[in-house]
């Protein structure tokens, strides 16, 4: 407001001076009138300057009184939230201190009750001690009395005490780990049998086939001097052709082709079929027909895989390996037709991991394929496994499926529980009554085998193989094994048997253990 003044003050008397020099320098000029009229004139400007004055400094004093009023309400609102805010923390700390209040109480209730308590502890500790004291007094007069009686020093009491408590421990453990291995074994077996069961109930298979030879029947024996032709040229020629073997004997109207490669003898029985039909058997005509009957093998190859597929319901698979499918349809093991093999284990695989929630399409996969290496093994060298992972691996296969190939025979370990269930299926496809064929003398190697085997084991009297090598039945001595022993004894040679002997499917081994006593009335 002074500083207003003080400009008022400056403009009005810069005013008066500039009318006085104006008055001046009329009154040099225009005489003593325009003094007048100068003096007049300055006075009404002083005037005016004067009221403008009063009107800025008006002005001037109403915005400032603005300017308060508003920096007055600011402060008055912030004043207001501060003391808001110091109010909340007031109670806020109110409640926290009444908390800890609480707590402090509650704590020195805790205190009081665990001093009370050493207290109490102490006291027992003492007096257990002086209890402890007297109990190793009175141990020690009781063992002198002891050895004096026994004639048995402590450390031998103590040896004998200690073999006493481990073979009653053993015993006790034994016992135990046959209850745990009970009910589990009755619980998974219970579900695994139930899964596996459903399995194979819902699929049905063929039987074994012809595995080396084939037969091609004849219209007449006239037939088998054509076949053989002048000096024997027509035979020589298909057996050239074709790598097999024409067996012109006694059999009326038949003639045997024998090789071990089943694809060559399928073509040289498609070959001779074809000349016997058409009448001209020459070895022009033989390498001819021997040509059209590989072409026509090979569609048979592929259609025969196509249709696998699409009976299993696998589909997206590489040409090349449906080609190999054809293939393992003639392909044998132990007389068991590989393709054959390949999609029961695939209808299994899939019904299994539908019953367990998996992807029964990955399981059927690898059950299809799992025994794809059987149909280039007689070719290269290798295992079937690792030829099959190495082959299926060049066409981006499903790592799950390589895994099931590469360990269905435990070449390497199982993965996924897709391995599980190809191994499981594999075993339940090859150990199926009439699957396989067995030679006499195998069988009765591996019977005798199986008896030797468990006749090795101390405390067993008589071992019996049963069920076609199905089941061993061990019957000990009672005298020598008692309950809790047999189920060892169970154990361990079913661990025997599956590291020394080879054999399709599962061994049972039952242990039988019975004490008669017999009495004559006379």
């Amino acid at each position: 407001m002074e500083s207003v003044n003080i400009i008022i003050i400056v403009v009005a008397a810069i005013l008066v001076i500039v009318a006085f020099i104006i008055g001046l320098v009329i009154a040099r000029r225009s005489g003593e009138k325009k003094i007048a009229r100068a003096e007049e004139m300055a006075s009404r400007i002083v005037s005016e300057a004067e009221k403008e004055a009063r009107v800025k400094k008006k002005e001037a004093m109403l915005e400032a009184k603005d300017h308060w009023l508003k920096e007055k309400a600011k402060f008055d609102k912030e004043t207001s939230d501060k003391r808001n805010e110091i109010h909340r923390l007031e109670s806020r700390l109110k409640d926290k201190e009444q908390s800890l209040n609480r707590k402090v109480d509650i704590l020195n209730i805790k205190e009081r009750d665990i001093s009370s308590r050493e207290t109490a502890l102490i006291a027992k500790e003492r007096a257990n001690l002086h209890k402890e004291k007297q109990l190793e007094t009175l141990i020690a007069e009781q063992n002198i009395q002891l050895e004096k009686i026994a004639g048995m020093t402590a450390e031998e009491a103590k040896k004998l005490l200690l073999q006493n408590l481990e073979a009653e421990a053993r015993r006790d453990a034994a016992q135990f780990i046959k209850e745990i291995k009970d009910q589990a074994e009755r619980e998974a077996e219970k579900e695994a049998k139930n899964i596996i069961i459903q399995a194979i109930q819902r699929c049905a298979a063929d039987y074994t086939m012809e595995s080396c030879v084939s037969v091609v029947n004849l219209p007449t024996d006239e037939m088998k001097g054509r076949i053989i032709g002048r000096e024997g040229r027509n035979i020589r020629s298909i057996e050239t052709a074709t790598g097999i073997d024409v067996i012109v004997d006694d059999t009326p109207e038949a003639v045997i082709l024998s090789g071990y490669d089943p694809i060559r003898r399928e073509v040289a029985r498609i070959t001779l079929e074809k000349l016997i039909m058409d009448g001209r058997i020459h070895p022009a005509r033989i390498e001819e027909v021997v040509a059209k009957a590989e072409k026509e093998m090979e569609v048979i190859i592929r259609e025969t895989g196509e249709q696998a597929c699409f009976d299993v319901g696998v589909h997206g698979l590489n040409p090349e390996i449906v080609n190999l499918l054809g293939k393992l349809n003639f392909r044998t093991s132990y007389g068991q037709n590989v393709l054959q093999h390949s999609k029961e284990v695939a209808f299994l695989c899939g019904i299994m991991a539908a019953e367990l929630g998996l992807d029964s399409n990955i399981a059927k996969r690898a059950g299809l394929l799992h025994d794809i290496g059987k149909a280039i093994d007689r070719e290269t060298e290798g295992t079937h496994t690792q030829l099959g992972v190495d082959f299926i691996s060049k066409f981006n296969e499903n790592p799950a499926v390589l895994n099931a190939i590469a360990s269905h025979h435990e070449d390497v370990p199982m993965e996924t529980p897709y391995a599980v269930l190809v191994q499981a299926a594999d075993a339940i496809s090859g150990a199926r009554p009439g699957a396989r064929r067995e030679t006499l003398e195998g069988y009765i190697k591996r019977l005798e085998k199986l008896e030797e085997m468990a006749d090795s084991f101390s405390g067993v009297g008589k071992a019996y193989a049963i069920q076609a090598g199905r089941e061993i039945r061990v019957i000990v001595e009672s005298d020598k094994i008692d309950d809790v022993g047999c189920s060892q004894l169970a154990s361990e040679i079913a661990r025997k048997i599956e590291s020394e002997l080879e054999y399709p499917g599962q061994i049972k081994v039952t242990v039988i253990r019975e004490t008669r006593s017999i009495e004559y009335a006379k």
